[in-house]
């Protein structure tokens, strides 16, 4: 199986949108072929995104809540406990890296590879990948 840390900017924009990349991954993720991995901050963004006035007429909040549920469903809850703070420029970035580590995962899906891979901790097995290389990678 592979484990991916999926960003809460991939998780925003799957649901903003009615195609694309996001979608896909997500789409892979409640089919079994990806599972995803959580940890409480991440789970929190994902909860918080919610309520926030972003959303467009591709899903109503009854449906985002369906699809957070099924996620939950289809992933795997990690406690991360050991905080390793590989200082990303956007400190509240960090959580994902520290989440990977913790998880094991193979990779972080995100739309904000060039600051998630800039930090001063390197894992050389962790990848960074954005939404059309993680199906290209992982087909």
């Amino acid at each position: 199986m592979i484990d991916l840390v999926l960003d809460t900017n991939v998780f925003v924009a799957a649901l903003r949108s009615g195609g694309g990349a996001s979608r896909e991954v997500l789409r892979r993720a409640l089919q079994g072929r990806y599972r995803p991995v959580f940890g409480n901050a991440l789970w929190l963004e994902y909860e918080d995104v919610l309520g926030r006035d972003l959303w467009t007429n591709q899903t109503s909040a009854a449906q985002r809540l369906q699809v957070l549920a099924a996620l939950a469903g289809a992933g795997r809850w990690v406690s991360v406990s050991f905080g390793w703070r590989p200082n990303l420029p956007d400190e509240t970035d960090n959580h994902l890296i520290e989440l990977a580590v913790a998880a094991s995962a193979t990779a972080i899906v995100t739309h904000n590879v060039r600051d998630l891979a800039r930090g001063e901790l390197v894992w050389k097995e962790l990848r960074v990948l954005t939404p059309a290389q993680c199906l290209e990678t992982f087909a």
